[in-house]
Formats: C-alpha cells, sequence, structure tokens
C-alpha cells in the first residue's frame, strides 16, 4: 500500500471513531470515502447510512451496513467524506468522483460533516484541482459558454473541459454532465460560487464553503485535525 493510501486509510479510521449507535450517518464518494466505510462497517454499530452515490450505496450494502434514501430518516447526525482540495477556513473543492450533487444534497442536510484527506490534499489556495461544474445535458455547449463567461468576469481565463471516459461523457447518478474548469487559482470561492450557482443549466458546482466543521488529514506522523 501506497503511503497516501495509508494517509487516506488513517484518515477514514479515525473519522469512524466519531460514530455512534443510534445514529444517521451520511457516507461520501471516493477513495478515501471508501476507508471510512469500511472502518464503519467493522465498528459493528447500530447506525443507517445515507450515501452520496450509488456506488458507495453498494459498498456499503456488501459491508452489511444499513441504509436509507436521502428523506427516509430523520436529521443526518454525521457525515463523512474527503475532498479533491482543502484550502483556508476549510473550503473545499469536491467532485472528482462525479458525485458533488448527491454528496452536496447529504452535507447540507446534515448536523455535522467531517472532512478526511490525506496530507496532500491541503492547499493554500484552492484551484490547482480543476473544479468540478455539473450541468444538465440538454444544451450544454451553451452552458459551457455560460461558464466560460463566468469565468472571466474573476480573471480566470480558462474554458471549461466536459469530462470524458473511454471517450464518452462521464454522466452523473442524476444524469448529468460534468465539465471540468482547470482554473489554478480561485481566489474568491465564495464570490465565485454565488455566480456559477446563478447560471442556467448549472446543477451545482464542487465549491463546499462553509460545510465542514472539522478535517481529519492523514500525514506521516499520523492524523492531525483541521478547523475553520
Amino acid at each position: 500500500m501506497s503511503d497516501i493510501d495509508l494517509q487516506k486509510r488513517a484518515a477514514g479510521e479515525a473519522a469512524a471513531q466519531l460514530a455512534d449507535s443510534g445514529m444517521v450517518v451520511g457516507l461520501g464518494t471516493g477513495s478515501t470515502a471508501a476507508w471510512f466505510v469500511k472502518a464503519l462497517a467493522a465498528r459493528a454499530l447500530d447506525v443507517t447510512c445515507v450515501s452520496t452515490s450509488l456506488a458507495t450505496e453498494t459498498l456499503a450494502r456488501e459491508l452489511g451496513l444499513k441504509c436509507a434514501q436521502l428523506g427516509e430518516t430523520r436529521e443526518i447526525d454525521l457525515t463523512v467524506d474527503g475532498a479533491d482540495e482543502i484550502g483556508p477556513g476549510l473550503a473545499l473543492i469536491k467532485g472528482g468522483g462525479a458525485a458533488l450533487l448527491r454528496e452536496k444534497l447529504v452535507w447540507e442536510a446534515s448536523k455535522r460533516c467531517v472532512v478526511i484527506a490525506d496530507a496532500a490534499k491541503v492547499v493554500p489556495v484552492l484551484g490547482a484541482f480543476a473544479l468540478p461544474i455539473e450541468v444538465v445535458a440538454f444544451g450544454h455547449r451553451t452552458t459551457a459558454n455560460r461558464i466560460c463567461d463566468v469565468l472571466s468576469e474573476f480573471e480566470i481565463g480558462v474554458a471549461p473541459r466536459l469530462r470524458l471516459k473511454d471517450g464518452e461523457p462521464v454522466r452523473t447518478d442524476g444524469g448529468n454532465l460534468i465539465y471540468d474548469a482547470a482554473c489554478k487559482a480561485i481566489p474568491e470561492p465564495a464570490a465565485l460560487a454565488a455566480a456559477l450557482k446563478s447560471v442556467t443549466g448549472v446543477v451545482d458546482h464542487g465549491l463546499f464553503l462553509d460545510l465542514a466543521e472539522q478535517a481529519l488529514v492523514g500525514g506521516p506522523a499520523g492524523v492531525s485535525t483541521l478547523e475553520p
């Protein structure tokens, strides 16, 4: 196992200790979140899980965790999820796994959100990781042009690129498409987030702001805790 995978595993296992029997727990998507799901299942607690993707729900059920859909339970007590970047104030970029919309729905329905990551994900300024933007498939090229105009307003001179896999557009669990904007730096995340959300055709974006209460970051010396 690589050093990065060991760090991800350590963060996921540390986060699993935050769960207690009787909780409703939100499960994130991605390689780091998968370590949390495995560690949570190993604790054999009486919890109900709400997954942010079909892939995570499949893993959770295979491991014997009880699952429900968002809205079928009371408020989610704790959501644990990974991130592609963790910036100042625990501002995040998420969506590398194409589950950003469902992730944000679960995060916003949670009393407490904890992000887990390896040390390389912590950055001084967001933007080195391309910002995912989820759009409806109808007229998506027109929407991409509007996104480009918004980015230009923030002096981000890049054209968003349609995410492909094996030559075909990536489809989210909701049937939408993903455009990735290689911003390099996002000095005003809150303003950009609001501007992108106002574009007709944009379903949501990968800027997760003022949502994470805590970050558990795996590093060479163990797991450290970050707060806003």
